[in-house]
């Protein structure tokens, strides 16, 4: 153990310089490091939500609606299948879990429930005299929330990232709630009209057959609905209803690309969109086959705008136009860009983390981690002599090694992060008490220095792998099953670990070899 190649003492103090040239931009300010030259290491450590401020939501899921489009859509195939087949039928409407359809003819009842049966073979059927009914079963109803909150987690995922939030925490809160924590947020109140938007787009052909003043009067046709105009805008006879198809024309799940631009006519704000290759065929057919009709374009239960169909779209892109500002088509370009939510989301908890606690914690934690450093250096040189201040100048460095690798991996420093931080400080300098202990007993028994420093890390090498191993184990546990705080304290505790093993088996035994071979002491000063 007391040899030490030429090739070791290089990647000693290679890693050693890799580690103090990715730990140093965090003691320069933000815009020095900015200017740095890319190839240059000039990432400093991202700050949590609890050190840098920002904003905290609490999310739910309204999964309901999501069963609610289910039945919708349950009802729209229900009546298609029995339209096809002529059967005679009354009183087609849904419940919040079922869809019942009455069947006066005792004849046409038994074809019905066979063909009801094709509509959603996982649903439960069950007839009731006259009345078919089909009733969602539990285990469908836990898919769907399952599968709408975990939609929904990568819906908000892609609308953040859209927005340049970094390292924002976004994880699942019980069976319907998300929790959204977004550090250093220049503008949180655009961030939650983000969030708030479900972004489903829909594009549908204008009723011009029945007349909006009726639909406002409470007599909306079978097969068409009444919408609201986007503020600002107006519909026919400038109302602000317009009254449109039930039926989607395309979906804006074909969508696959919405940038902002401007219109090349009047140089106004416009959002450019383009379907893939389903959706094209799907627009290109509508539009060839209402040539001068009005085509609605709507979003969220509103009508974003309704132009006239001038020529056939066959390309699959086009423009939304409205009354948008140029902050208008980001944002709308953004939700289109994201994907729709399958559910709404109701924000039931907000909390905003000013920057000036933040700065409080930092400074707290600076303390706590200089105190703890100052006594833990006292204490090795007053207990070892000289090799406590080798064990004490490796400390500094495993500082430094740390802060070089949170830089390096972009790894999020949070309050507990640096909970851990502090405890590694103590944890770093322990290896190097098992070596200098068991050194000591090898002198007591006789042994020269250059034997007993041999044996004593050879011995104890061992023991300090074990020990290390298992806390690594438990930190890593800590960050597979832990969230939010957890994980910040899991990261640093485990990059802590690895870096003290280091310089303790490598960077102290360095400096003690090098000055054993160079001085060759009759006696060791421990």
């Amino acid at each position: 153990m007391v040899n030490f190649p030429t090739w070791k003492k290089v990647l000693v103090a290679l890693i050693c310089f890799i580690g103090l040239a990715f730990a140093a931009p965090n003691f320069a300010p933000k815009d020095v490091t900015e200017q740095l030259p890319s190839w240059l290491p000039n990432q400093q450590v991202n700050l949590g939500l609890d050190l840098r401020g920002g904003s905290h939501l609490l999310l739910e899921v309204e999964v309901q609606a999501v069963i609610d489009e289910y039945l919708e859509a349950l009802v729209g195939s229900a009546r298609d299948e029995l339209r096809s087949e002529r059967i005679r039928y009354r009183s087609l409407s849904k419940t919040e879990t079922s869809v019942g359809v009455t069947i006066p003819d005792a004849a046409d009842r038994e074809k019905a429930l066979e063909l009801l049966r094709g509509v959603d073979a996982g649903a439960e059927i069950s007839v009731e005299g006259d009345r078919i009914i089909i009733e969602m079963t539990e285990a469908q109803k836990i898919e769907r929330r399952i599968s709408a909150v975990q939609q929904s987690i990568e819906i908000i995922r892609r609308r953040i990232d859209e927005t340049g939030v970094r390292e924002p925490t976004i994880q699942r809160q019980g069976d319907d709630r998300i929790i959204v924590q977004l550090p250093g947020i220049d503008d949180p109140e655009r961030v939650k009209d983000l969030l708030g938007q479900t972004a489903k787009m829909s594009f549908h052909l204008v009723d011009i057959q029945n007349s909006v003043e009726e639909a406002l009067a409470g007599r909306v046709p079978p097969g068409s609905m009444l919408l609201p105009m986007i503020e600002g805008a107006s519909g026919p006879g400038n109302l602000n209803a317009i009254l449109v198809k039930k039926r989607v024309a395309v979906s804006g799940e074909n969508l696959v690309d919405a940038q902002p631009s401007f219109d090349g006519r009047d140089n106004q704000p416009v959002v450019s969109f383009r379907f893939d290759t389903l959706g094209a065929k799907k627009f290109g057919k509508i539009t060839t086959d209402n040539v001068r009709r009005p085509f609605a374009i709507v979003l969220d239960g509103q009508v974003l705008s309704a132009p006239v169909i001038q020529e056939p779209i066959l390309g699959g892109a086009g423009q939304i136009s409205g009354n948008f500002s140029v902050q208008n088509t980001q944002d709308l370009s953004l939700l289109l860009r994201a994907g729709a939510l399958p559910a709404p989301l109701t924000i039931l908890e907000e909390r905003t983390v000013g920057p000036g606690l933040g700065a409080d914690s930092i400074a707290a934690g600076e303390i706590a981690c200089l105190v703890g450093l100052i006594a833990v250096i006292i204490f090795m040189a007053i207990a070892y002599g000289r090799f406590g201040i080798y064990a004490d100048f490796a400390l500094m460095a495993n500082i430094f090694l740390i802060l070089g690798m949170l830089s390096m991996l972009q790894a999020t420093l949070t309050l507990p992060g640096i909970a851990g931080i502090v405890l590694t400080i103590g944890m770093a300098v322990d290896a190097n008490v098992l070596i200098f202990e068991r050194i000591r007993e090898e002198v007591r028994l006789g042994r020269n220095p250059i034997a007993a420093v041999d044996a004593g890390y050879s011995r104890a090498l061992t023991t300090i792998i074990d020990s290390n191993l298992t806390t690594l184990i438990a930190a890593i546990l800590l960050f597979s099953f832990g969230s939010g705080p957890i994980k910040g304290f899991s990261v640093t505790l485990a990059i802590g670990i690895v870096t003290s093993m280091f310089t303790a088996i490598m960077l102290t035994r360095l400096f003690v070899v090098t000055w054993l071979r160079a001085k060759r002491p009759d006696t060791l000063p421990l």
